[in-house]
């Protein structure tokens, strides 16, 4: 799965969306049982957080690789974000801030369907929503230049630097999908009656600008894809097949970590196992 982390500068456009693994169900289902297992030892040995980052273009898939990616896991030890509009309370914020205090604790697994990346994707394309954030050096979209998005790009690489080296494990996802996989998917929400609440008309006016958003991904992900936090291009068209690689990959990556283990007793209580058994045998 190496040939899918971003190493190099890459073209999405040259890129592949489709990639088909024969039995990739099967395989997910033995996987995300290890991850599960690997989850709750990493819960017990506590000195390490597990933050995972799923970016796509709508109807990529996110939604349901959260529920068949972490269907085995206790459901203590993951805690998943949906990252929407942001609120007026939000808004009264930097804009990392609702991300920071979303962030997982030690020892679990933190998702964030849709993350800060949105401050450098959607805001792009649609620069006019940086105003509703009140910073004060920001008076008109004259003002949002390239200077502008350079400095935003610095601050989530800084944020992501001081959460790695807190001991937080970083994944990073984009969930490639190709426009004609995008238009059938749309196409399944409007035929099928129990789809119809996913689709919205806005999901139309954002496909027109296909190619801008391809264009602000492409540049996030060149200028953030770091060795404490890289960026995986995962091939979307085939939603199996794109669950498998991500659980896979986040199994190997954790795998590589041999300290996280679980703790071992104090030698006290080790030396008096017996004892307390018997204590409470003796009930």
């Amino acid at each position: 799965m190496d040939n899918y982390k971003v190493t190099t500068n890459i073209s999405l456009k040259n890129s592949e969306t489709r990639a088909v693994i024969d039995n990739a169900e099967k395989e997910l289902k033995s996987v995300r049982k290890k991850l599960g297992k690997l989850q709750d030892t990493l819960y017990a040995h506590g000195k390490y957080a597990v933050l995972v980052c799923l970016q796509g273009m709508d109807t990529s898939g996110k939604d349901s690789l959260i529920r068949e990616v972490f269907k085995d896991f206790n459901a203590r030890g993951v805690v998943v974000h949906s990252f929407k509009v942001p609120t007026q309370l939000e808004l009264k914020h930097d804009y990392i801030w609702r991300h920071y205090i979303a962030l997982p604790a030690r020892g679990k697994f933190g998702v964030f369907n849709r993350t800060h990346y949105e401050n450098v994707l959607v805001t792009r394309v649609h620069p006019g929503y940086i105003l509703g954030e009140n910073i004060p050096t920001v008076n008109s979209i004259d003002d949002i230049d390239d200077a502008f998005w350079d400095k935003r790009f610095e601050q989530i690489n800084n944020f992501e630097k001081y959460i790695a080296e807190s001991g937080t494990i970083i994944f990073k996802f984009f969930l490639n999908l190709s426009k004609e996989e995008q238009k059938n998917r749309l196409l399944r929400r409007l035929e099928k009656q129990e789809k119809n609440w996913k689709f919205s008309p806005g999901d139309l006016k954002e496909r027109k600008l296909w190619e801008k958003y391809q264009e602000c991904y492409e540049d996030a992900i060149n200028r953030t894809s770091k060795p404490h936090a890289p960026w995986y291009t995962i091939p979307a068209d085939d939603k199996p097949t794109a669950r498998y690689m991500v659980a896979k990959i986040m199994y190997d990556v954790l795998s590589t970590y041999k300290d996280i283990q679980e703790p071992e007793l104090d030698d006290d209580i080790k030396a008096n196992l017996k004892m307390y058994k018997e204590e409470l045998n003796n009930e």
